[in-house]
């Protein structure tokens, strides 16, 4: 088991599992923040977490509501606080998922280059298949050179749904608010 799924694992205090039109999934949190968001059979999924499971925690009943609007194509707007567990270039990766708006994609190597790290492409890469927190840092919408349509945690599938909803819900290019990660 990957330190960032361990320190996961050690530090979310409740967790809810919810239906999406895409599968299950399990949200956890923390002390501090939304921690976790992973499909059902994801790869670096968590596993049995020792979290209470909370259907009435606030903060994980307000990411839920959010995912729902956004599966339905209401909102994409994400607002819930995040607790990014992480190497600190990990968490330097997925801050830079964040500024992907919706409709957009971008490549491994340019997220590479916009971190400082131009020949770094493969730990991006690497970086960005243990998000931890799918749909609201938005992994699904980086692709390989050229704009091959490649790896996701959660399954090419799932990658092309997310894609299509974001297209045929907000069209070509739309910006959103960005989402607080205090980590």
């Amino acid at each position: 088991m990957s330190q960032t799924l361990l320190a996961i694992q050690q530090a979310c205090t409740a967790q809810v599992h919810m239906d999406s039109p895409l599968g299950t999934m399990l949200l956890a949190r923390t002390a501090a923040g939304l921690a976790g968001v992973w499909f059902e059979g994801q790869q670096h999924h968590p596993g049995q977490l020792s979290a209470a499971v909370r259907p009435d925690d606030p903060l994980l009943e307000d990411a839920t509501q959010q995912l729902r609007r956004y599966f339905n194509g209401e909102s994409a707007d994400f607002s819930v606080p995040l607790d990014l567990l992480g190497t600190p270039f990990q968490r330097r990766v997925w801050h830079e998922l964040l500024k992907i708006g919706i409709g957009l994609t971008q490549r491994y190597g340019d997220i590479a280059a916009r971190i400082g790290t131009p020949s770094a492409s493969r730990a991006v890469g690497a970086a960005v298949g243990r998000n931890p927190i799918s749909v609201i840092v938005p992994c699904h919408r980086v692709l390989g050179a050229g704009g091959a349509l490649t790896g996701y945690a959660g399954g090419l599938k799932r990658k092309v749904a997310l894609l299509e909803l974001e297209h045929k819900a907000w069209g070509e290019i739309r910006r959103v608010r960005p989402v607080e990660a205090i980590a």
